[in-house]
């Protein structure tokens, strides 16, 4: 299959991602996580136009923002060739932080302020071009995090703000302290978690505009260890998957995230692997064709019946 870059997508507020992310939560967890191994990763995604790198402060342990920000201080130049989106509120027990006794989610102005200072120092660039706060907080004061939210946008500390893993009601309860709108919201979604679809996430980003990052994509891998497990999702999908792989000339990976693709709330998918060979491949994805009914023929398949 032809390779060329990735489509863009334009959020709300005018910035523009490519229509796929790297997710870099795993680069800690590489065998080489040298400056030179980091280099060839991302030019692997540059080279197909994946220009949208998807962080959080604690992936890895709160270490990969500072390794994926060595790439970038000893390459400078390839800041002004990409956008950073990365999270924070989500507290983790660790050395990093050793007062904290729980692990728990913070929204308080303060810390979220402090998060994304930290952010900024360990990537080691000017401006976070898109803000997420990671999880629902039971303890969110949504006046104080609203009225912090649009001071980072005003500062220039940040482009954008929006949400992950935001029911419909989250969104507005803080859509509703803030004068800036919400510019995304990322959603575990995929053929292995089809929740999203019918829980009036998905409907709610259409609804309000607001396209929808998809992390996990393939069910955290399971969508291919599973494969030959009877009884799973994963399974009963793995003959069609191949099938429609074989007839575009690609892998069961860029159909499933086709199948994500032709989702009309404009979804960006989240890919994460170390592997260059795999990297080098998620472009393949926009170039599978996928119309309604091979669409429904898969989701009949990750549902186990078909739609009522």
């Amino acid at each position: 299959m032809s390779q060329s870059p990735v489509s863009r997508l334009t959020l709300p507020n005018g910035q523009s991602l490519s229509r796929m992310a790297y997710g870099v939560w795993r680069l800690s967890e590489a065998t080489d996580t040298s400056v030179s191994a980091n280099l060839a990763r991302i030019e692997a995604c540059l080279a197909q136009g994946i220009t949208t790198f998807d962080h959080a402060d604690i992936y890895g342990d709160y270490r990969c923002e500072s390794l994926f920000g060595e790439t970038l201080k000893a390459h400078p130049s390839l800041k002004s060739k990409i956008e950073i989106v990365t999270k924070t509120d989500i507290m983790l027990l660790s050395q990093q932080w050793p007062s904290t006794r729980v692990k728990h989610y913070d929204t308080s102005p303060a810390h979220v302020r402090a998060s994304v200072d930290s952010s900024l120092q360990r990537i080691g660039v000017d401006v976070i071009d898109l803000l997420l706060i990671h999880r629902p907080d039971p303890l969110m004061d949504a006046q104080a995090l609203g009225e912090c939210l649009d001071g980072l946008i005003n500062s220039g500390k940040v482009r954008g703000v929006g949400v992950s893993n935001f029911m419909p009601w989250d969104v507005d309860l803080l859509q509703s302290r803030m004068t800036h709108k919400l510019q995304i919201n990322q959603l575990e979604v995929s053929l292995l978690n089809t929740a999203p679809l019918i829980n009036g996430q998905m409907a709610h980003a259409q609804q309000h505009v607001m396209p929808v990052m998809a992390w996990s994509p393939l069910g955290g891998g399971r969508l291919h260890t599973q494969a030959h497990t009877a009884g799973t999702a994963a399974a009963r999908l793995a003959p069609k998957l191949q099938s429609l792989a074989q007839a575009a000339g690609t892998d069961t990976t860029a159909v499933a995230i086709a199948w994500l693709l032709h989702h009309p709330a404009q979804v960006l998918p989240v890919m994460g692997t170390n592997q260059l060979e795999r990297i080098a491949q998620f472009s393949q994805a926009e170039r599978v064709p996928m119309d309604r009914q091979t669409w429904f023929e898969l989701y009949e398949l990750a549902c186990g019946h078909e739609v009522p």
